[in-house]
């Protein structure tokens, strides 16, 4: 007798396997349509998993009075971590790490279906399991406090350049997940109202919104300049006159420097300055195809996450093909047709201060099961060598050089090496009607071999400030100077 129950026993622990297998199947095909009452009742059936953050939980799960969705999402620091979370709602469905880890979280993950059995077996409820980001804390609430302050539209991306983990990641204006979790009527209307809002509080900026990156991308300029030889010695001065005659074109471009700085300045010197001149010659004469190959190596029009990543793949950025001089000349000053996520900035730098190898960037470290077992477990990858090692040092002088004597000097650290530069770049058709974007970009290297890059990217629409204040440097040095003091700070 004492056989045939464990016979049965296992039976029905086989037969429960395959009911789980098969729901996984059909969970598969369902998962895609967010609104299918199924999917959402074993989303919020039981308490999701965590997602981590320096570990510590920034998620929840709350019990409530219904049956069918016994538990909701909660939220700690939401607006802070919306960007990096995204949404877990029982009436609008999931976003980012919440949508791209959802079987993780929700327990439904083909890899629990033997503990699962087991649970039925015992009478224990299913348990969802933990996603474990690269997140710094201090990071995030340095960047996140920087650009609350401000009151801008703005995003800050922050990576190891050694590993390609993302440390901070933010947007304002946020949203706090927490107020549409449930499936009430009135929290369906919040989510529809934060949807209408001006300032766009659901759009997640470091990783889907593009924007011309302006002088911040003569750091790539400079890079493809000295790679392939157009550019020899950073000290040496130019034939680039200022203000500088577009080719093709009747339009000639200056400098905020002025032309007694700027004209025929070295490539160190523009550096400093942001001299338009020099960096439009260099693109100028480079022509599109070697500016388009430096880009691409450092993962323009390329995606930035691989497909693993589910909801967090990146928007592209673009070098657009087929350009005319005029436009291949604009690009070397980070303008033209020219556009460029927050996170691909953030690349750029992280790649040069990195001696020009630049690594996948990824955002979850680790996936843990109910027991706190290890699932999955990220290592860094090399996406590509963008440039040479000694290309890259090149440009590491000129960018030290201008935190220490340029325009990035409110970046400055002190026992920190730290290399940046400003953008300020004009968008629409009628620039003079338009406020431009603010840029700043940084890395900033300790002796112990640590080092952080970031972007910061500032939309100035509803900040109360005159068109002359608007620089990357006064606005966007402050808050990577924080960011950085965050990451390596004893």
């Amino acid at each position: 007798m004492r056989h045939i129950a464990i016979f049965c026993g296992l039976l029905v622990l086989a037969l429960l396997l395959r009911v789980n297998w098969l729901q996984h199947v059909d969970r598969q095909e369902l998962a895609q349509h967010e609104k299918n009452a199924r999917v959402r009742f074993e989303r919020f059936s039981t308490p999701r998993g965590d997602i981590i953050v320096g570990g510590k939980a920034i998620t929840g799960s709350k019990e409530t009075e219904s049956r069918d969705y016994a538990f909701r999402r909660t939220y700690k620091n939401g607006p802070m971590y919306a960007p990096v979370t995204g949404y877990a709602s029982q009436s609008r469905g999931t976003s980012l790490l919440e949508r791209t880890y959802d079987g993780i979280l929700s327990g439904q993950d083909d890899r629990f279906a033997f503990r699962h059995a087991k649970d039925v077996l015992t009478g224990q409820p299913r348990r969802g399991g933990d996603v474990i980001t690269t997140i710094d804390a201090k990071a995030q609430k340095a960047a996140y406090k920087g650009l609350t302050d401000l009151g801008a539209r703005g995003a800050v991306v922050a990576l190891d350049p050694r590993t390609g983990k993302v440390l901070s990641l933010v947007s304002t204006p946020s949203y706090n997940p927490e107020v549409f979790a449930g499936i009430t009527y009135k929290e369906s209307e919040r989510f529809t109202a934060l949807e209408k809002k001006k300032g766009k509080p659901l759009a997640n900026r470091p990783l889907r919104e593009t924007y011309p990156p302006g002088s911040t991308f003569k750091i790539l300029t400079a890079a493809a300049a000295l790679e392939h030889g157009v550019v020899t010695d950073v000290d040496a001065r130019t034939d680039a006159v200022s203000p500088y005659p577009l080719p093709l074109s009747s339009n000639k471009i200056g400098s905020e420097a002025g032309d007694a700085v700027c004209s025929k300045a070295s490539m160190k010197t523009a550096m400093q300055y942001s001299c338009n001149n020099v960096f439009l010659d260099a693109a100028a004469e480079l022509g599109e195809d070697r500016m388009r190959e430096t880009a691409e190596k450092f993962g323009f029009n390329e995606d930035v996450y691989a497909d693993e990543f589910g909801d967090m793949l990146a928007t592209k950025s673009l070098y657009p093909p087929k350009l005319d001089k005029p436009g291949t000349a604009l690009t070397g000053m980070g303008q033209g047709s020219l556009t460029s996520t927050p996170m691909q900035m953030a690349m750029v730098t992280a790649a040069l201060a990195n001696d020009g190898k630049l690594m996948q960037p990824y955002i979850v470290d680790e996936l843990r099961g109910p027991d706190l077992s290890t699932l999955e477990k990220n290592e860094p990858m090399e996406m590509s060598q963008a440039v040479s090692p000694e290309t890259a040092k090149k440009v590491q002088e000129m960018m030290e050089h201008t935190a220490k004597e340029g325009s990035a000097q409110r970046a400055l650290i002190d026992g920190v090496t730290v290399g940046g530069k400003t953008g300020t770049a004009q968008r629409g058709v009628n620039v003079r009607d338009e406020v431009p974007y603010g840029w700043f970009v940084s890395y900033g290297k300790k002796d112990d071999g640590r080092s952080v890059a970031v972007a910061v990217f500032i939309d100035p629409t509803d900040m109360d400030i005159s068109r002359s204040d608007i620089s990357g440097g006064r606005l966007g040095a402050p808050i990577a100077k924080s960011v950085m003091q965050a990451v390596l700070g004893d």
